[in-house]
This record gives structure tokens, C-alpha cells and sequence, in this order.
């Protein structure tokens, strides 16, 4: 058996020495070495700019509480690859995890010896998702695209029970385009013959008729969830999360704080509906405790209480504009001090333009990998739109600079932008004495 370690070397490895390959041909080669398993299951599929992930929480607590074997398959990873990996809200085991890439790894061997091309991570990733939760027995797989959808790896499956879209914004607009109908264009070449679909409802026109004129294409049938439904949304004290009621379920509580929860959870809601009518029993006290109990790490997540630490993945202007509406609905009476590292091709300085009239310190960091923007640039950048401005060579220092000014204020901190330094941060909080979960 292929060893832990080993597996993430290889994984690691992968990463480095191929680039984003678009297309389907070569996860095609790989699922039929594997037996074309991702045809014997069925799936939610999950595209769109923002809040895929959160949809996918929502959907995968709910459908545990109502006894369905749901697996769920995410990404980006922020703790560790086992958590893109869930079956009933359980990581999967590093044991299984090494066995299962260890059959997808020989399978890739055996292209390589036909004259193929090796596949890439994404797609190596995503065929041990598929062969997991085959051989998991799951009833349902809950399935997040990766970038795009017509041409990401995820879209070979045939079948969806429903395709849902969830807000679309721009983004990798060097793979999907650069204007919103053509990104648009891309997250809708999920929607198939005949399928369901439930999507949010966009208030770009441009994407609402990209998106009705996919489903009338593909005889496919629409339905919007719409945020409005939801009534009277409000915070609630430390012990109670957000809450809203709704049609037909009265009223319904988050765990997951940040106010563009609620439109996810209103999504979640809408593609339960059509599950109920494709067969599957889910009560509306099973809804209402499955978006009680759902959680979603890196997104709007505390991740201390003294001082409070929150930390969320906005990494756009659409998702900088949803995190700016949570803290002024619910944290006004905070200085809020913020930790950034942001992606060199993310909207960097939109994100700033939106997010930094509300902060009162800011801390800048450089985040793990070879995409990252310099720490220092953006500080000189922020300092454009804010008067206290400090760049920071490594996290540890923007964390204890952090906690140094939020100590003796009624303060909290931020830390926002790329997911890809949140782990770290962690890891810097469990070895801090203030640190209170």
C-alpha cells in the first residue's frame, strides 16, 4: 500500500509539473480505466463564482439528517485533502485516501504505457472522488465543480439529479473569459438534457439570459431561488446564529454567520425541493436542522473567541461586497483589524477599494504558493485607502501584531482573502496563550 506521505508527494508533485488543463477527454481516458464508476452514482452538481462550497455544506447536512449515504466532494482544500473527501460529514481516512489514489495512480500508469498523457491533479483528485464514494455505497454525491463547469473534469457526469448555480461574479477570467456573459456561459455548460436546475437569481440580465437560454437549449427546466423569500433576517446572540424564516418552514437558524449565508442556505432549500420530488424524504425539521448544523470552515469562521478571529475566503469583488454587507450588519460595534494575502490574479485592488473604509488596522502577508501576491505590494497598495497600513514578512508576526492591538479594545480580526494561508493560521492559533476557542 501506497504510504500517506507518499501520496501527498505524488499529489504534490502532479501540481507542480502540469499547469489547468480545460477539457474532458483525459478524465474520460481515466474513468473508463477505472470502470466508469461515476455512471453507477448520483449527483447534485454544484457550479458557480461564489458559494459553492457553503451550498454543498448545506445540502450534504441536510440530506445526513434525513438518512441519506451523501458524499460530498469540495475544492480547493484548506485544512488537508481528506476534507474534500466526506461521506455523512466525515473526512475520509488517511487509509482509504492512500488506497484510493493508489488505484487511481496505477490506472494513470496504464495510460501513460498506451501513449496518454498523464492526467492532471484536479482530475486524479476528482476520479478518487468518484471511486470513494462508489465504493462508499453513497446514495447521493453532492459534486463541487472546480473552476468553470463545461469543461471541468467534474462534468463528465450525465445524469445529474439537479444542476444548481450559485451566484456568478467574475473570476479566473483568464480560463473563463473577460465579461460576465461568457463566465456565465462557462458555469452553465453544467445544466443537460432534460435536467433540473435551480439557480440563484442573478440581477445581472446578462446572466439570467445566459442561463435561461442554456435551459431552453437543453430542454432543461429552471427554477431561481430567490434571497427575498427569506424574511426578516437577524443576528442572534453568541449562542444563536443568523436566522430568517421561510415559506413552509418557519423559522430557520445558520451557524455559519455571514450574512450572503442566507442566500445559500435559500438555494439549499429550493434544490432540496426538487430531490423531494425525484423521490428522496426530507422533512422540513430535517431542513431546518441540517442548516442549523451545517458548517463550512474558511467562510466567515471563527476560528477564536478572546479576541474574536474570524476568518473567510473573499477572494473577489462580489464576495468582498457580501463580506463588507455581514460586518455592518452585525459588527459595527467592533474596530476591526484585518490580516490579508490575496492571489496576484485575484481583483486585489477592488477587494481593498470595498473592504478597508470598515478596518481600523491592517496587516498584509504573502500566502503559500507560486500565485501569490507579494505582501509588500499590497500593503503599498492598501495604503493607497487606509492611513494604518503594515506589511508583515511571515503570518506568525501579522497574527501577534494582531492580538497586540485587539488586546485592552473591543476588537476583532479578520483574516481574509486566499485560502490558502488560513491552515497556517491555525496551526500559529493553537500555539498562541491567548488563543480561546
Amino acid at each position: 500500500m501506497v504510504r500517506e506521505t507518499d501520496t501527498q508527494t505524488y499529489l504534490e508533485q502532479l501540481g507542480r509539473s502540469g499547469g489547468m488543463v480545460l477539457g474532458l477527454e483525459s478524465i474520460r481516458d481515466l474513468m473508463a480505466e477505472l470502470g466508469n464508476v461515476q455512471n453507477k452514482l448520483k449527483f447534485v452538481h454544484v457550479a458557480g463564482t461564489n458559494g459553492k462550497g457553503s451550498v454543498c455544506a448545506f445540502l450534504s447536512s441536510i440530506l445526513t439528517e434525513a438518512g441519506v449515504c451523501v458524499g460530498t466532494y469540495t475544492s480547493p482544500a484548506v485544512f488537508g485533502r481528506a476534507e474534500q473527501y466526506r461521506v455523512n460529514g466525515e473526512d475520509i481516512t488517511e487509509e482509504a485516501f492512500d488506497e484510493t489514489v493508489a488505484k487511481v495512480r496505477r490506472a494513470c500508469e496504464r495510460l501513460r504505457e498506451k501513449g496518454k498523457n498523464h492526467p492532471t491533479v484536479f482530475e486524479v483528485e476528482t476520479a478518487a472522488a468518484f471511486l470513494y464514494f462508489y465504493q462508499r455505497g453513497c446514495e447521493v454525491v453532492i459534486l463541487e465543480t472546480g473552476m468553470g463547469g463545461e469543461t471541468d473534469a467534474t462534468n463528465i457526469i450525465e445524469t445529474p439529479l439537479v444542476c444548481v448555480l450559485t451566484s456568478i461574479s467574475m473570476d479566473h477570467m483568464k480560463f473563463l473569459g473577460d465579461s460576465l456573459d461568457k463566465i456565465a456561459r462557462a458555469k452553465a455548460g453544467i445544466i443537460k438534457e432534460n435536467s433540473q436546475v435551480v439557480a440563484v437569481k442573478p440581477l445581472q440580465p446578462e446572466v439570467r439570459q445566459v442561463l435561461e437560454d442554456r435551459c431552453a437549449k437543453k430542454h432543461a427546466s429552471l427554477t431561481y431561488s430567490d434571497e427575498t423569500q427569506a424574511k426578516e433576517p437577524r443576528y442572534g446572540t453568541k449562542e444563536q446564529g443568523l436566522r430568517f424564516t421561510y415559506p413552509g418552514l418557519g423559522e430557520v437558524e445558520l451557524s455559519m454567520a455571514g450574512a450572503y449565508q442566507v442566500q445559500n442556505a435559500v438555494c439549499a432549500i429550493e434544490t432540496i425541493k426538487v430531490l423531494r420530488n425525484a423521490g428522496f424524504a426530507v422533512s422540513g425539521g430535517q431542513i431546518r436542522t441540517g442548516l442549523r448544523k451545517a458548517r463550512w470552515e474558511g467562510r466567515f469562521s471563527v476560528l477564536c473567541r478572546h479576541p474574536l478571529l474570524i476568518t473567510d475566503g473573499a477572494h473577489n469583488r462580489d464576495a468582498a461586497k457580501k463580506l463588507r454587507e455581514t460586518l455592518k450588519r452585525g459588527f459595527t460595534n467592533y474596530k476591526i483589524i484585518y490580516i490579508i494575502g490575496v492571489l496576484a490574479d485575484k481583483e486585489h485592488e477592488e477587494m481593498l477599494k470595498i473592504m478597508l473604509p470598515l478596518a481600523w488596522k491592517v496587516y498584509t502577508v504573502t500566502p503559500f504558493g507560486p500565485r501569490a501576491m507579494d505582501g509588500e505590494a499590497l500593503a503599498k497598495e492598501a495604503a493607497k485607502y487606509h492611513a494604518q497600513v503594515r506589511f508583515c514578512p511571515d503570518l506568525k508576526e501579522a497574527a501577534a501584531f494582531a492580538f497586540d492591538s485587539a488586546r485592552g479594545e473591543n476588537a476583532m480580526i479578520l483574516a481574509f482573502g486566499s485560502l490558502s494561508y488560513l491552515k497556517e493560521l491555525r496551526e500559529i492559533l493553537k500555539e498562541t496563550p491567548d488563543y480561546d476557542r
